[in-house]
């Protein structure tokens, strides 16, 4: 098993303002069927409060599918479910495998990567920000290219 942080990192989405995964892909992670993940959170339903897990609305459903060119979730029935960092990090208590156990770790470190990446990010805005101000008239050219790079990236939800 060969499942690396990008991979997973592809995974994430951002809903509600969250950073979640969807059930399917996590059980396609963990080596089982997305019936089977969740059967396991319905059993363990105290262990997923609100803040861990939630079910997507139709609507949300129709804006992530159409961020691909294909749905990854097929002809779905339900609505799929969502989970935060933190409610992965309560399945490996309620899946209990090697796999899981070594999946979850992976899934850790790709939340803990994206956190970084954007704090880094953060932080180098803010350093332009203050040269823009220091150089305002110099580097305006410069500062103005940027920023359109940034608005034209930054416009999607996604991920």
């Amino acid at each position: 098993m060969d499942i690396t942080i990008g991979t997973i990192e592809s995974k994430i989405f951002q809903i509600r303002g969250k950073k979640v995964m969807v059930d399917s892909d996590l059980a396609l992670l963990y080596g089982v069927k997305t019936g089977r993940l969740n059967e396991q959170v319905k059993r363990n339903v105290k262990r997923f409060p609100e803040d861990f897990m939630f079910q997507l609305t139709r609507e949300e459903v129709l804006n992530l599918k159409s961020h691909f060119a294909t749905s990854s979730w097929g002809g779905v029935r339900k609505l799929p479910r969502v989970f935060t960092q933190e409610g992965v990090a309560m399945l490996s208590s309620v899946l209990n495998s090697e796999r899981a156990i070594m999946v979850n770790i992976q899934i850790m470190r790709a939340f803990v990567n994206l956190r970084r990446v954007a704090l880094t990010y953060t932080g180098l805005k803010r350093k332009i920000e203050a040269m823009e101000k220091k150089y305002d008239a110099q580097f305006r050219v410069v500062f103005e290219a940027i920023k359109r790079s940034e608005e034209r990236r930054g416009g999607k939800e996604c991920r």
